[in-house]
């Protein structure tokens, strides 16, 4: 996954800078969230009769897994 994304991320967050270490895991830690979401999703597409993952299937899964 391209790394500029998630050092936006980092720099909206208040870090004036990023050392390269520290992006890469950053991208690692919200790749993996990211693909529980997804798969999550995926399911409750599936369990709806749906091939289409849709938004509202997103919001549940991002429910899910925040906090």
């Amino acid at each position: 996954m391209p790394k500029s994304p998630f050092e936006r991320i980092l720099k909206k967050a208040g870090a004036k800078r990023v050392s390269q270490s520290a992006l890469e895991e950053f991208a690692k830690v919200m790749e993996d969230k990211l693909i529980k979401i997804a798969e999550e999703a995926a399911l409750l597409a599936k369990h709806a009769g749906r091939k289409t993952i849709t938004d509202e299937d997103i919001r549940i899964a991002r429910r899910k897994f925040s906090g």
